[in-house]
């Protein structure tokens, strides 16, 4: 069985041939390459100024709704690709540590710098510069051709996931992903057939899973923010909970980017539409959704409220970071004095599994700690729509649907320790309820 659930059969390292598939397999994989690209569209064409959704949505009359920008626009889509090639050169060019990556499939090591934060920090300097030159001008040129990107961006994003899935027949030397390798042209194409594709010594898997997306969702934050104010002529408190609670998150993955390079993602995912799309276009078009909402319809929260808000932002960050690094901690130095006394179960492999601390509590304690950050973003947005809690209830399914995949490679992984560890530890998110 594969990490996914997939038998496969494996006569050398490239030839990891998927026979059991995910997402419904191959009719799934149309389905749901459709369904993504009309979601993103769908989220915007669904919340305007005549509301959220439009009123002339939700009584059929489609001739009246807005859907101007609905079209390619040359401008949008030349600044779009600036900024995904803006971020191909950062990665070669800014300062980065560089460190190896986890083994692949045919014993390898790959080289990875990391300089995420050190892009963050050169991107925002060059917006601030623009900013200080022009004003707040570059900005609502962003926000005001919200849609022009995204649409830029899944033009981008299904080329680019063509391309590399022909490319990854290029030799019988490529290392491919068993996620990937059915045969069955579609859902290669959405799982991604080549695992680490690189073009000029540039891991394009590794660069996009942070930088354009991410920054990107920082930046289209801050470019709703900029509408918002000059609408209004004021920034609301709802918006700057918004922007800081989603900001350090941005600001956090970037600073740890090392930690990615041991996820699902790089380890055993190929690069294809699923994570192309992803990282592209869903991250910063439906991340957004809560500032873009508030910047139609801003929201002065009760200072009750505000500090309710606050508090489950950072008890859900405390509950993440803190498990996390305890993990890490364990896994880099069990004799560490902040976790020596936590306790465990030896494994036939000669590793160790958690059955104290936060890691005793439940078995994926970091994916409820994520959650309710997810969560302390969408309540500044009050409860006038469901809209903005899109984010919520999809994050939701993500993790369970993610933590179905980890429970079936550590039970391929483990074997029996995993049932004897499960029984230690019965709970998956919440301790004492699921």
């Amino acid at each position: 069985m594969s990490r996914f659930g997939a038998k496969t059969v494996k006569t050398d390292y490239k030839q990891l041939v998927t026979t059991n598939f995910e997402f419904l397999g191959p009719h799934g994989s149309i389905f749901t390459i459709l369904l993504l690209p009309l979601t993103v569209l769908g989220l915007y064409f669904g919340c305007s100024q005549d509301g959220c959704p439009p009123s002339a949505l939700l009584s059929l009359k489609f001739s009246e709704i807005d859907f101007t920008g609905f079209v390619y626009d040359r401008v949008a889509f030349k600044a779009y690709i600036g900024w995904i090639a803006f971020h191909l050169a950062l990665s070669v060019a800014t300062p980065g540590q560089t460190v190896q990556g986890t083994i692949t499939p045919d014993g390898k090591r790959l080289n990875y710098k990391i300089n995420g934060f050190n892009s963050f920090l050169v991107t925002m300097s060059l917006l601030l510069s623009l900013v200080y030159k022009h004003g707040l001008k570059p900005l609502l040129w962003i926000a005001d051709h919200y849609v022009q990107l995204a649409i830029a961006g899944i033009i981008f994003s299904f080329t680019l996931s063509l391309a590399l899935y022909l490319r990854s027949f290029r030799s019988n030397q490529v290392v491919v992903s068993v996620c990937g390798n059915s045969g069955y042209p579609i859902y290669d194409f959405w799982m991604g057939r080549e695992l680490n594709p690189r073009i000029f010594g540039i891991d394009l898997k590794y660069v996009c899973e942070l930088r354009p997306g991410l920054i990107g969702w920082f930046v289209l934050n801050l470019s709703l923010a900029a509408r918002q104010y000059q609408n209004t002529n004021s920034i609301t408190n709802s918006m700057v909970l918004v922007l800081l609670g989603q900001g350090y998150y941005v600001i956090d993955a970037l600073w740890n980017e090392s930690a990615i390079l041991t996820t699902m993602d790089i380890t055993t995912d190929g690069f294809g539409f699923m994570l192309v799309f992803g990282d592209l276009v869903w991250v910063p078009f439906t991340y957004s959704l809560q500032a873009r909402y508030l910047s139609m319809f801003p929201l002065e929260l009760s200072t009750q409220f505000f500090v309710f808000i606050c508090a489950l932002n950072l008890f859900g960050l405390y509950v993440f970071r803190s498990s996390n690094s305890e993990k890490n901690q364990f896994r880099t130095d069990p004799s560490h004095p902040a976790v020596a006394h936590l306790k465990y179960i030896n494994t036939a492999r000669g590793t160790k599994l958690l059955t104290s601390g936060w890691w005793g509590m439940a078995r994926k304690i970091n994916y409820t700690g994520d959650w309710l950050m997810a969560v302390s973003w969408c309540l500044p947005c009050g409860f006038d729509s469901v809209i903005p809690y899109f984010y919520a209830i999809y994050f939701l399914i993500l993790l369970v649907h993610r933590a179905h995949r980890d429970d079936e490679l550590c039970r391929k992984k483990y074997g029996k320790d995993w049932d004897v560890y499960c029984e230690k530890v019965p709970y998956t998110f919440i301790p004492g309820i699921f």
